[in-house]
C-alpha cells in the first residue's frame, strides 16, 4: 500500500509537492498517481491544484478520479493545496460551476479596484509571501474573536490549535499565488485568515481534511513543518 498518494489528474504542482513530502517523511511511499484505485488504497492523500477551476473539474472527472477523492476526503487523512482547496467547495464563481460540495460554500474573486491601507492598488492574482493567522481554539466564556496578543488580526489567543499548526510560529510567512478564495458557510471551519486587504479563509479543516490555499511545498520551514505535521497526523 502507497503511504500516501498524491492524485495527478494533470493540474498540479505535482513533482514540488512531492519533493517537499519525501524531504519531511524519507522513508514513506509517496506516490504521484493518476490511477483511482492507488488514491483508494492509500493511507493518506494530497490534493494539489492549479489553473482554472473549471479545467481543474473537467479533469479530475474526464480522468475518473472523483470518486476516489471523495471517498479519501470523507475516510482519510485529506490535504487539499490551493485549487486543491477550492474544488472542495460547492460553487466556484471562476466558470460559474460546482465544486465536489464536500464542504459548504462558495468561491469568489478578489474585487478588481483592491487597495491596500494607503491607497495603493493591490494586483490580482494575490502572488507572494503572505502572513498567516492561525485561528486558536476559543478560551472558555469568550463569546466573540478578538485581536490575539502580540499581533493584529483575529484569533482565540494562545491555546494550542489544529494538530498541523504544531511547531509553526502565528503570522508565519507562506506563499500564494490564487485570484480567487473561499467563503465557507460555517466559519468554524477556518483554521487560518490571511489579508489581502481585508482577511479571507486560507485554511480549512473538518474531522480528517485539512486543506490550504497557499503553497506549503514553496513555502520554506514553514511549510515543511505543515507537511511533516501532515505526515504525522492521526485524526481520530
Amino acid at each position: 500500500m502507497t503511504d500516501i498518494a498524491i492524485v495527478d489528474y494533470g493540474m498540479g504542482n505535482l513533482r514540488s509537492v512531492q519533493q517537499a513530502l519525501r524531504a519531511v517523511a524519507p522513508e514513506a511511499s509517496i506516490e504521484v498517481s493518476g490511477d483511482p484505485a492507488v488514491v483508494a488504497r492509500a493511507g493518506r492523500v494530497v490534493f494539489p491544484g492549479q489553473g482554472a477551476m473549471p479545467d481543474c473539474m473537467r479533469e479530475l472527472d474526464a480522468r475518473g478520479l472523483r470518486a476516489a477523492v471523495l471517498q479519501a476526503a470523507r475516510g482519510k487523512p485529506f490535504l487539499g493545496i490551493c485549487i486543491g482547496l477550492q474544488m472542495l467547495f460547492e460553487h466556484s464563481a471562476e466558470g460559474n460551476i460546482p465544486g465536489l460540495g464536500i464542504l459548504e460554500g462558495s468561491v469568489v474573486r478578489f474585487a478588481a479596484d483592491l487597495r491596500d491601507g494607503q491607497g495603493n492598488k493591490l494586483k490580482v492574482p494575490h502572488m507572494g509571501w503572505n502572513q498567516v493567522r492561525q485561528i486558536r481554539p476559543r478560551p472558555e466564556g469568550e463569546d466573540t474573536l478578538a485581536p490575539s496578543p502580540g499581533g493584529e488580526g483575529l484569533g482565540w489567543g494562545s491555546a494550542h490549535g489544529h494538530p498541523l499548526w504544531h511547531g509553526i510560529a502565528q503570522d508565519a510567512r507562506f506563499y500564494f499565488v490564487h485570484s480567487y478564495y473561499v467563503q465557507p458557510q460555517d466559519t468554524a471551519l477556518v483554521q487560518a485568515t490571511s489579508d489581502y486587504p481585508q482577511p479571507f479563509a486560507c485554511a480549512v479543516a473538518r474531522d480528517n481534511l485539512f486543506a490550504v490555499q497557499f503553497h506549503p511545498e514553496k513555502s520554506q520551514s514553514a511549510g515543511l513543518a505543515l507537511l511533516r505535521n501532515f505526515v504525522n497526523w492521526n485524526p481520530v
